[in-house]
């Protein structure tokens, strides 16, 4: 690429993130809502890739993206058929009072997609008491988060030495926020008091809700859904946070299919306001309808998806990571792409801090699902991402990624 300016820049990376949302959109996996929303609240982006669109103008979109196809030949640069279709139908954004969103001065209008309460199913379930199995940091965070939200929460944990730990975190945390103003010494001892730790799975038998946050790994996660659905009592809801995992296969390993949903919160969980909802095929609806009420009863925006890999967010959010290994491999710099990906599209993070962040092996290990399931060529990983993994060099965990940090 000869073109190395800040525009430039975030054009190659920015467009065919928004060309995958508008695909998105197209194939009905997830209201533009909510895949606006997700990209907000999960990666803290300015506004969601359909707003965007609307405020940069479909045609302009659609005109750059087919000059990059006609460029590259590669299908995520070809516009989405969508796209195409709402410029031919005037639809063209913000400037012209619809594209995605209806406007009138200026604001959005009108959002037809938002169900009206008589489509909402009747709640079956009432959750008064939350399971959490684990005890990593996302565990303990989504067992702070349920706490200091009200509810009463029994973990569970491989032995007394973690269900310690996550208590300890938890009180630090608590103090922390004493020292900031934001809590008193009664609030954290109301928390505290909410928590039940335990070593033994069966002391989840009368919760509402388990919400499992273990190792990424299947065959451990089967299991535990196997434990879960014998211990757990009818009626109960089963939630995984995986990220990656086919939650299809952790609802046939029990005989309650009906009631097993993904909430996939986001790292951290007492921060970060997303969850991605994921239902299967079998999900029960007042299952999907109730952990979506759960997830505003904490805090939470809750965007809904179905069992797909990669949800929305991280389906939007690695293939454009991988696109700027591949636009460094070129020539490119680094520190200008991340410099130009914040000053231009008003990221928080350049791709490669984000990735750093994320951590390599854990971004490798995503953006392979997603090539293995959509099959799409431009999803191969990047060769600079497969090589700081196989040098060892996963972030700032390790004190060197793609930035040095030692």
């Amino acid at each position: 690429m000869t073109d190395t300016s800040a525009t430039q820049i975030a054009q190659t990376l920015v467009l065919p993130y928004l060309n995958h949302a508008v695909r998105m959109y197209e194939q009905k996996y997830a209201s533009r809502g909510d895949i606006d929303a997700a990209m907000q609240f999960g990666c803290g982006y300015p506004r969601g890739p359909l707003t965007t669109l609307d405020e940069l103008g479909l045609g302009v979109v659609r005109d750059q993206l087919a000059a990059r196809f006609a460029e590259t030949g590669d299908n995520l640069h070809k516009p989405a058929d969508l796209l195409e279709a709402l410029v031919a139908e005037g639809r063209t954004g913000k400037g012209s009072g619809r594209g995605f969103y209806t406007y009138a001065d200026g604001e959005v209008a009108v959002d037809d997609e938002t169900p009206s309460a008589h489509d909402k199913p009747e709640l079956q379930h009432t959750i008064a008491s939350v399971g959490v199995v684990g005890t990593g940091t996302m565990a303990a965070g989504i067992i702070q988060v349920f706490a200091q939200s009200g509810y009463d929460v029994v973990f569970v944990g491989r032995g007394d030495d973690k269900v310690a730990g996550v208590i300890a975190g938890i009180t630090k945390a608590l103090d922390k926020s004493i020292e900031r103003g934001k809590l008193d010494e009664g609030g954290k001892s109301a928390v505290l008091d909410r928590l039940i730790g335990s070593t033994e799975r069966e002391a989840l038998g009368d919760v509402d809700i388990v919400v499992e946050a273990i190792a990424e790994d299947l065959d451990l996660k089967l299991q535990l859904f196997r434990d879960l659905d014998r211990i757990c009592k009818p009626g109960a809801i089963l939630a995984t946070t995986t990220s990656s995992l086919p939650i299809t296969q952790l609802a046939d390993a029990t005989t309650r299919p009906e009631s097993v949903i993904g909430m996939h919160f986001f790292n951290p969980a007492p921060v970060m306001k997303l969850v991605e909802v994921v239902t299967t095929a079998l999900t029960g609806e007042d299952v999907d309808e109730t952990t979506r009420t759960l997830c505003s009863s904490v805090g939470k925006v809750a965007v809904s998806c179905s069992d797909r890999s990669g949800f929305i967010v991280n389906a939007l959010l690695f293939p454009y990571l991988n696109d700027a290994c591949t636009l460094a491999e070129s020539g490119v710099d680094l520190t200008v792409i991340d410099d130009a990906i914040k000053a231009e599209a008003g990221f928080p993070m350049g791709p490669f801090q984000l990735l750093d962040v994320v951590g390599n092996d854990v971004s490798l290990a995503i953006q392979q699902e997603l090539f293995a399931e959509f099959k799409e060529p431009g999803f191969a990983p990047a060769a600079s991402l497969e090589k700081v993994v196989a040098d060892g060099h996963l972030g700032r965990k390790t004190k060197k990624g793609f930035h040095d940090y030692s």
